[in-house]
């Protein structure tokens, strides 16, 4: 009886079916990433997973042959052992691969799992991959064990048929091996386009054979600078380039997998490297150097030398030999146009073209127009298309162009209502070269900018100010990786993991199927593909996530904890690193005094990161606060209220913890809710001038009781930013003779025209103000 009880309550176990005496059995769980459309378990008996499973597939087809054995491979790593693979379209405790599914979209799959077997059936092959890769994702992890998969019939496909990430290896070079395995890490994520990203001011990296000095010259530069263009160098040469030979098998690799490699030969900027190759194709004849430094070189392509035009139709020539894709980008972004404002020759190309300025372009910006034509008629003519960045739309945009929407959706939008294909790549969602915590001080360094994964989950790439008709246009989603500070791949992986899932989430589900919650309650289970795969990941979606929420009416900072899995949090209010014997966090906190929250999740296979945030009070913490005049809506994160939350922002502007002005002033109220005296007020800024974020020309207290008539107490003007001065964080404080006041006016002046010296002169700046402290 004692035995039969024990072994009763072995095969109790919730989620697992034991023998006691043998291996364990887990079971297959499908909710997965990305979330299928429509995942329905049926009332049949399971199937077990187990030796003497066969993989079958239709005899004489090279492709779904091939699916079998991706297949194999992916069970051996989820469980250890060998399946046989066999043709044919029937059988018994077999998973059999099948076309037929009939589905407008090529890509779908049915996964079907019944008693007797599995059934994964496509339109085509692809479809039949995706099927594969939801059932791998479906598997835990065994090794040693049988696994159990409960009946059910999954239909599925794609929302978006461009399914791309970006990989930049002009700045830094990685291995054949290394974009393999990037490839392999996009199997994973259900994506289909590589755009790989060629050539560069820093390094041209594609054999070709008509220009040997491209490789020769182009792909070594003598030395790198030394953080962010601090103008000091490492010393090191660097270089490395691909063959074609090398190139043909990387883009044979991803076809297998159904990946199509879009390459980007970027054009008519961007080509330092280029340059310094053949110093006859630029507007001064040189001599040039493989770029040593980070950012946009002045040094771009002649476009009044024909010479330029025929060396775009030999590099597009060899191109097109290597990439079957039907699109080749072209880049046509950061193309400055100081060299062709000064070349003869550019100027006599536009005086013949008959160029002219107006309100909408300069002549140079249409002479950049021209030369996009130019590729693209080219290309065109061979069959091909062209997808440039949404700077092709300066000057009129190319007849059959895509256009790739980074600077926000403004271009993808103005192309979509042009009636032109749009990839959507904004980089305030989707470039991930940018942090993904605000803790940058502990990260390796990197471009600024920060998007976290619940960021990139939230984007909707189809925007409301598009019909219906209009929104056919956006084609796909993309997101980029640009390594000027990313030289290793284990930093690459590291950037792109996890956040891809998030990615391939809003590029497969439906967006009506989407729940960030549920979402993170997944994603655990992606992980441990990516620990068995032995890919570098972020861990923050372990960290304990603090939401800190400002209370008028009690006067306190909430403070609201979770983490993913419900693991326990403890903390400390006193900056004390946090146990196991701290408090343990068990509802909101409602703080209303100096501290340092610092929190830790306690697991049982390790600890999670600390998570910590100073608290500063001042009399504005907490108080009701309207802005009088409006927070620009890109940069406006959770409003006003960030300036009296007592948190303070670091040198990134792009965390949240800044709210920003454009086109006009920061000028809000603080209801201090009753007659308060004060003799001081504080704000701070953030700068970032590349980015045209400037400080403020002037900042003004006025003071009320009544919250209508003012008298200002304090005021001061600023000078117009100079090159030289320093990015990051200004601190303003103005000091007055004590006065009461119930209402209190802060002002704080925007740069209205950006200076003589900058790229962006006579624009509004941007203003970045975070805390308002008033004592």
């Amino acid at each position: 009886m004692k035995q039969f009880l024990k072994l009763t309550g072995c095969l109790a176990i919730a989620g697992l079916v034991a023998s006691c005496k043998s291996s364990v059995q887990q079971e297959a769980n499908y909710q997965i990433i990305p979330l299928p459309q429509e995942v329905v378990e049926t009332q049949g008996d399971p199937f077990v997973l187990k030796s003497g499973v066969k993989i079958l597939y239709p005899e004489g087809n090279e492709k779904m042959q091939r699916n079998a054995e991706f297949l194999a491979d992916y069970l051996k790593a989820s469980t250890g052992k060998d399946f046989a693979i066999e043709a044919g379209t029937e059988g018994e405790n077999a998973i059999v691969l099948s076309l037929g599914l009939e589905s407008e979209n090529p890509e779908a799959y049915q996964l079907k799992v019944e008693g007797n077997g599995i059934a994964i059936t496509g339109p085509t092959e692809a479809g039949v991959f995706y099927g594969i890769q939801s059932l791998r994702k479906s598997l835990p992890i065994v090794i040693e064990g049988d696994i159990v998969l409960p009946a059910v019939d999954i239909k599925d496909y794609p929302r978006f048929s461009y399914r791309g990430v970006h990989f930049d290896v002009g700045r830094h070079f990685f291995t054949v091996d290394e974009v393999k395995t990037y490839i392999d890490m996009m199997t994973l994520h259900n994506m289909n386009r590589l755009h790989w990203h060629l050539t560069e001011d820093q390094g041209w990296r594609l054999e070709i054979k008509k220009y040997p000095k491209l490789t020769e010259i182009g792909s070594k530069r003598s030395e790198t600078v030394i953080g962010r263009n601090s103008g000091k160098y490492d010393g090191k040469p660097y270089g490395g380039f691909y063959t074609q030979e090398q190139v043909k098998d990387i883009v044979a690799y991803a076809a297998d997998r159904y990946i199509t490699v879009i390459p980007e030969i970027d054009l008519p900027g961007h080509m330092q490297a280029a340059l310094a190759a053949y110093p006859e194709l630029g507007c001064t004849g040189g001599p040039y150097e493989v770029w040593r430094q980070w950012g946009v070189s002045d040094n771009v392509l002649c476009a009044g030398n024909d010479k330029t035009l025929q060396f775009i139709d030999d590099v597009l020539t060899e191109v097109m030999e290597l990439f079957p894709s039907e699109y080749i980008h072209v880049g046509g972004d950061e193309c400055p146009k100081t060299q062709w404002e000064k070349c003869p020759k550019c100027q006599a190309r536009i005086k013949a073209l008959g160029l002219h300025s107006d309100g909408n372009h300069t002549k140079e910006e249409r002479l950049q127009s021209f030369v996009i034509n130019h590729a693209e008629k080219f290309l065109n003519d061979h069959g091909r298309q062209i997808i440039g960045w949404d700077e092709i739309l300066e000057g009129g945009l190319a007849p059959n162009a895509t256009v790739m929407s980074w600077r926000g959706e403004a271009g993808g939008i103005e192309a979509a209502k042009q009636k032109h294909d749009v990839i959507m790549t904004p980089n305030t969602y989707l470039y991930f070269d940018y942090y993904q915590t605000k803790d940058v001080e502990n990260e390796p360094l990197g471009i600024g900018g920060y998007v976290p994964i619940e960021k990139v989950y939230g984007y909707e790439p189809t925007p409301s100010s598009l019909t219906p008709e209009e929104q056919k246009h956006i084609i796909g989603v993309q997101a980029n990786l640009w390594t000027e500070y990313i030289p290793t791949f284990s930093h690459v992986q590291y950037m792109v993991l996890p956040r891809w899932a998030a990615l391939s989430e809003v590029q497969w589900t439906m967006s009506n199927k989407k729940n960030y919650a549920d979402f993170l309650s997944r994603l655990p289970r992606l992980i441990k593909w990516y620990d068995a795969e032995g890919y570098n990941y972020a861990k923050f979606v372990f960290d304990v996530s603090a939401e800190f929420t400002p209370n008028p009416t009690d006067g306190t900072l909430d403070i609201t904890l979770t983490t993913i899995d419900n693991a326990p949090i403890h903390y400390t209010l006193d900056g004390t690193e946090p146990t196991a014997t701290s408090p343990l966090y068990e509802g909101t906190l409602k703080i209303k005094e100096n501290g340092t929250l610092t929190a830790i999740a306690i697991r049982r296979n390790g600890n999670s990161r600390t998570v910590s945030e100073k608290i500063n009070f001042s009399k504005s913490s907490m108080k009701p606060i309207v802005a009088n005049q409006p927070v620009n809506k890109q940069y406006e994160y959770k409003g006003v209220t960030t300036l009296v939350d007592g948190l303070k922002g670091n040198g990134n502007y792009k965390t949240g913890r800044w709210i920003a002005f454009y086109k006009n002033d920061m000028d809000v109220t603080i209801d201090l809710q009753q007659s308060t005296e004060i003799s001081s007020v504080a704000i701070s800024t953030c700068v970032e001038k590349g980015d045209w974020v400037f400080d403020a020309r002037g900042f003004s207290v006025e003071v009320s009781e009544d919250g209508a008539n003012f008298t200002k107490v304090a005021s001061e003007e600023y000078p117009v930013m100079k090159e030289t001065d320093k990015n990051g964080i200004y601190e303003h404080k103005l000091t007055f003779t004590p006065v009461k006041a119930k209402y209190v006016k802060v002002i704080a002046l925007s740069e209205k025209q950006i200076p003589e010296w900058h790229g962006g002169k006579g624009n509004p700046g941007f203003l970045f103000v975070d805390e308002i402290t008033i004592d």
